[in-house]
């Protein structure tokens, strides 16, 4: 399911970085760990912010999901 794939992509990219839960949210304000549980359903604007926060696009964001 696409919400599952989403979910381990964020967490993937924020362990592959070295970040704590803790991290991401002190430095955007965003509940990563609701997030990666699947208990809250993330919007396009709030993955965009991720996005940007990992450097990294939409586009590449979703390439193999």
């Amino acid at each position: 399911m696409l919400i599952e794939e989403i979910a381990r992509r964020l967490k993937d990219l924020r362990i592959g970085r070295g970040l704590s839960q803790e991290t991401v949210y002190f430095n955007t304000g965003i509940h990563i760990g609701k997030i990666e549980t699947e208990k809250y359903n993330i919007t396009v604007s709030t993955l965009s912010k991720l996005c940007d926060y990992y450097q990294i696009t939409l586009e590449e964001f979703f390439k193999g999901i």
